[in-house]
């Protein structure tokens, strides 16, 4: 039964603790053995998912209670962990961590309670002995609603040291289902916005996460974390799994000349950055989805009819993206020509006139910059101007993140007009284009998908 689908929640004190390696290395170890496994990310994070995904084989999916809604995020869990025997949920930030001023919204911990699951409390462990009892007993008493099932001593420099933590741990009557040693760890590289991702890295990450594995089967005890998800029950609510599909039947968006509509979606490794809700919802809104790597092609997928430029690292590619001149006028003659065109973060970067002095596509009069800025978290927002993705008036939630600065230049209308945490208004539309810094999570607002497809059809 889905909703009694056995699941962990892999959480830490802090940031930097070790969740990635011990949640990718425990879903491989899982997948590994035979199981089915379901991953999830707490978070708006792009970059982890894609780890997620190499371990298991399935797709990574996000559990973000800010953008989607606290009552999304069971149905979305259970639409990812269709036919899986078992789902690991990688946490964000500390297990009580959420969204600026919002107390536990968006946390682990609140995540952890919507699904009704058992929390693993991944402690780095390098720097105490015995202090780790404190930490530990703070964590499980915070909040008696949060279940602590038990906890992986991370960076272990020895046996006694080991003995020491386990002591200690059991006197605050937790179990120690791990214990990784400091001289094994998975080096991960990372860069100015986390982790480097999957798709830049080929063969190093696919011997990363097999290297993660290994170190979880060597040093957790598997049939106990897997007992411990089993443990967890039906959960709570009793919500039906997520649908991109509005109704049982569709009628497939048509082009005029009577065939299915194109939307084509940039990938590849500059541009990584995407949410698998947004493709569902646009292949149920009858859209044949097409994805492209504006590294290598020259042409935009043959009968294009609208364009999707999500996320990713433009600034890292900007010189192989600035070289594919055909592609970038081909961008350029979609967009001139009214089609439908979202585009954010990295995708605003690539249609901008420039990016650190190298020409991009063009389509927007504005130039674009690395800057030493992190511009990074929630935003509450508001469509300023009728687009093709969203009616003027519209309210969604995103995420920003970003280390670059776009000078605008003339002609275009805001895209977002932002309530929180601070009032301004920021991105373009213009023609057929919505382009911006923000992430939006598309199920949180399934109409936006149904609106940028039914523009593909009549622009």
């Amino acid at each position: 039964m889905t909703s009694a689908v056995p699941r962990l929640v892999i959480a830490a004190p802090s940031s930097g603790s070790g969740k990635t390696t011990v949640a990718t290395g425990l879903m491989a170890a899982l997948a590994a053995r035979g199981l089915a496994v379901s991953p999830h990310k707490v978070g708006p994070d792009y970059i982890d998912p894609g780890y997620h995904a190499l371990a298991t084989g399935r797709v990574g999916r996000n559990l973000d209670a800010y953008l989607c809604g606290t009552e999304l995020v069971a149905p979305l869990f259970l639409h990812g962990a269709r036919g899986c025997d078992i789902a690991v949920v990688e946490g964000v930030m500390g297990l009580y961590d959420g969204a600026a001023g919002e107390g536990e919204l968006a946390s682990t911990a609140q995540v952890a309670k919507l699904l009704g699951a058992p929390v693993v409390l991944v402690v780095d462990a390098s720097s105490q002995a015995r202090s780790v009892a404190a930490l530990v007993h703070g964590f499980v008493s915070w909040d008696p609603e949060v279940r602590v099932g038990g906890v992986i001593l991370n960076k272990v420099g020895s046996d006694r040291h080991e003995a020491l933590l386990r002591e200690a741990s059991d006197s605050v009557g937790v179990p120690v289902l791990g214990v990784l040693r400091r001289a094994r760890q998975v080096s991960t590289p990372s860069r100015h916005l986390g982790l480097v991702p999957v798709a830049e890295r080929g063969t190093e990450a696919v011997e990363a996460v097999e290297a993660m594995a290994a170190l979880v089967a060597d040093g957790c005890d598997l049939e106990a974390l897997v007992g411990l998800a089993r443990a967890a029950g039906p959960l709570p609510g009793g919500f039906a799994p997520w649908t991109p599909w509005p109704a049982p039947t569709h009628d497939p968006a048509r082009s005029d000349k009577g065939s299915p509509l194109r939307v084509a979606v940039a990938g590849g490794a500059a541009f990584t950055f995407s949410y698998a809700e947004h493709t569902e919802l646009l292949a149920a809104a009858g859209a044949e989805v097409v994805t492209f790597d504006p590294l290598r092609d020259e042409e935009l997928p043959e009968g294009t009819a609208g364009l999707v430029v999500g996320g990713g690292f433009p600034e890292v590619y900007a010189a192989e993206l600035s070289a594919n001149e055909p592609l970038r006028k081909a961008v350029a003659e979609l967009a001139l020509s009214g089609a439908p065109v979202a585009a954010e973060c990295a995708g605003l970067l690539y249609l901008c006139r420039e990016l650190d002095g190298l020409p991009m596509c063009g389509v927007l009069d504005a130039s674009a910059r690395m800057s030493q800025r992190l511009t990074l978290g929630y935003r509450d927002a508001v469509a300023v101007s009728d687009s093709a993705l969203a009616a003027a008036g519209t309210r969604m939630r995103g995420h920003e993140f970003h280390r670059t600065a776009v000078e605008p230049g003339a002609g275009a209308a805001p895209a977002w007009g932002m309530r929180a945490p601070e009032r301004r208004v920021e991105g373009f539309v213009e023609r057929g284009v919505h382009a911006s810094y923000l992430h939006t999570h598309w199920a949180s607002e399934p109409g936006v998908a149904r609106r940028f497809v039914e523009r593909c059809r009549t622009s």
